[in-house]
């Protein structure tokens, strides 16, 4: 019996290799997670497809939304979370505020406050 494979949303997944945003699509990828990247203005990162929004992404559940856009972006993203049953919810360094802290608790979002790439036994600094 083969074990499902963990599954993670990068919210703000980039192409330039020295963004958190394309590290952390290589380290959870390197790891067996499946990636879907977020970006509304890209098509692929690191040769998987990319999504536009998290609506667009074809899971019903999320094991983990990893977040490494700026705080306003996440409010503005935050709201669609819920539709995809996610378990956690990663706010990285830089991604995270207070107003975005409460807005997600208040949508019933299990809220870890740290670098999810260190969290998966990586280190950004190897990517």
């Amino acid at each position: 019996m083969s074990r499902r494979r963990p599954t993670v949303a990068v919210i703000g997944a980039s192409n330039d290799p020295r963004k958190y945003g394309n590290k952390a699509v290589r380290a959870f990828a390197s790891r067996g997670w499946q990636v879907f990247p977020v970006n509304p203005s890209l098509d692929q990162v690191e040769g998987l497809p990319a999504y536009h929004d998290i609506d667009s992404i074809p899971a019903e559940h999320l094991d983990r939304v990893s977040f490494y856009v700026p705080p306003r972006v996440g409010l503005d993203v935050i709201d669609a979370v819920p539709a995809k049953n996610v378990d956690e919810v990663w706010l990285n360094p830089g991604s995270e505020s207070p107003e975005l802290v409460r807005k997600a608790e208040k949508l019933g979002l299990n809220v870890v406050q740290a670098c999810s790439i260190l969290d998966i036994g990586e280190s950004p600094r190897d990517y």
